[in-house]
């Protein structure tokens, strides 16, 4: 199983030809095998991108999100107590962002590979990551 940074999410359903060679071929494997993957906290990025007209909308604000989900055919991986405070132990070096943080700290505590394009996370050994 791999796991989906929320703009890979995206793409794979809405644009899948923005997806980068290794990226889509690591999503292909997944698919055939373990699954993909988000972290919960993509579901609240999916809401505010619906929220303000960068995602098109189907109707009801919840509704459009677990499309996307059931479309793209995603585990939701909820936050733990492990993964909630390994963020907190990520060096400085490592992007701020809370929640590149929380998608970040998914991967490495279920020692899952990210797919991101986030070249801050792409350059931290922190996470096994694939673009």
């Amino acid at each position: 199983m791999i796991l989906l940074d929320t703009h890979v999410l995206v793409w794979m359903v809405a644009s899948p030809e923005q997806l980068s060679r290794p990226a889509a071929r690591e999503i292909r494997k997944a698919q055939q095998s373990g699954g993909c993957a988000i972290a919960s906290i993509s579901l609240w990025e999916l809401a505010l991108l619906v929220e303000k007209g960068r995602l098109r909308s189907s109707g009801v604000l919840e509704a459009s999100i677990r499309e996307i989900v059931e479309t793209a055919a995603v585990t939701v991986l909820e936050i733990t107590t492990d993964i909630a405070a390994l963020t907190a132990m990520f060096p400085e070096s490592y992007p701020k962002d809370p929640v590149d943080r929380l998608i970040g700290a998914t991967a490495r505590a279920l020692g899952m590979t990210l797919i991101t394009q986030d070249e801050r996370i792409l350059a931290s050994p922190l996470v096994r990551s694939v673009w």
